[in-house]
């Protein structure tokens, strides 16, 4: 099969397409998915410049994101038959011989296998392009806003990053929560991107204080839950924006330099999300989780309540592209390879 190799670590020259062995054969509860098409995350980015979690085995596939074709299924498999269609976020991090063997290869690559339970059907109604766009930033925001943050119909939350992969998809979980929406953007296109997503509030946070806006936005109370998808200074600038006793949710480690004396001083509950985690760590019920998590967004897929932006979609020869324009910022929505 053609698969994208991450030789080292370092600039996207290092992702190399080869030809290299299809995966064994599926046993157990694993199956094996003809790949149509994966996303392309900032997890992989990361990963390409700084090394995977397992930088001594070498090389990589990276890619957590897949959609495709059932294959083949192990003798153990109960809920998929070969010739469905399914999505997932699962691989790609890395290769360790403590892993499963059906995580250890991502999904740059024409075929993969993977366990039953991280597998939901793909919704019927988006293509393999916007399916492979959808898991890790569905879980993410699904899980940071309504685990994590605990949120509630009628609060308010603050999304930063709004018009981006994780951020777009958030302001619409939150939307159907029943909760108001304030994001940040950095120009008028990506205003009205949010705002046709069902934003409240866009504020520009390069022509405006973010945090004034969202003052004057709550009328000096703050919001409820901040979900912090930046990181660096943004985490730290945010404490002020939310409301006494409110939480504040991110995706990325804060630094160590954080003063934390506002968070503090107004009670605050941090929240810390990594969508890793089951399959870092090998949490079998997590895992499931992430499976219910995304069969319940296909259903919201399917009755026209969400939706996926892609902004651009490359072949598996052309993945070291979409690494530089997803690290070159400023994108609205989801970058994702075609396979197939």
């Amino acid at each position: 099969m053609k698969a994208v190799l991450m030789t080292a670590p370092g600039n996207p020259e290092v992702l190399q397409l080869r030809e290299i062995s299809n995966p064994l054969p599926p046993q157990n509860t694993e199956l094996l998915v003809r790949l149509k098409a994966a996303g392309v995350n900032p997890i992989d980015t990361k990963l390409r410049k700084r090394g995977t979690f397992y930088p001594d085995k070498m090389p990589a596939i990276l890619g957590c994101d897949g959609a495709g074709i059932v294959e083949a299924v192990g003798n153990q498999v109960k809920r998929f038959r070969v010739g469905e269609e399914v999505y997932f976020c699962n691989g790609g991090i890395g290769v360790s011989e403590a892993m499963p063997k059906a995580s250890r290869q991502g999904n740059y690559a024409e075929f993969t296998t993977v366990e039953e339970h991280f597998v939901a059907a793909k919704p019927k109604s988006v293509s393999f392009i916007e399916a492979a766009a959808a898991p890790l930033v569905l879980i993410t925001a699904w899980e940071a806003l309504y685990e994590r943050g605990r949120l509630e119909p009628g609060e308010k939350v603050l999304i930063h990053a709004g018009a981006g992969g994780v951020g777009h998809v958030a302001i619409q979980l939150a939307k159907l929560k029943g909760a108001d929406v304030c994001t940040t953007v950095s120009s008028k296109e990506k205003a009205d991107f949010v705002k046709n997503l069902g934003a409240d509030c866009g504020i520009n946070y390069k022509e405006n204080d973010f945090v004034k806006a969202v003052l004057d936005w709550t009328n000096g109370e703050g919001v409820d839950l901040a979900f912090d998808t930046v990181g660096g200074e943004t985490f730290e600038k945010t404490f002020p924006a939310i409301r006494f006793y409110g939480d504040i949710v991110t995706i990325l480690q804060p630094s160590d330099a954080t003063n934390w004396k506002v968070a503090r001083q107004r009670n605050l509950r941090i929240g810390l999300e990594l969508m890793l985690t089951p399959m870092l760590q090998g949490l079998k019920e997590a895992q499931a989780h992430h499976g219910e998590i995304l069969a319940e967004c296909a259903s919201l897929l399917d009755e026209g309540k969400l939706k996926i932006c892609v902004n651009r979609t490359f072949g598996l020869e052309e993945v070291g592209k979409a690494h530089q324009l997803l690290e070159a910022g400023s994108m609205i929505g989801k970058l994702v390879i075609g396979i197939g």
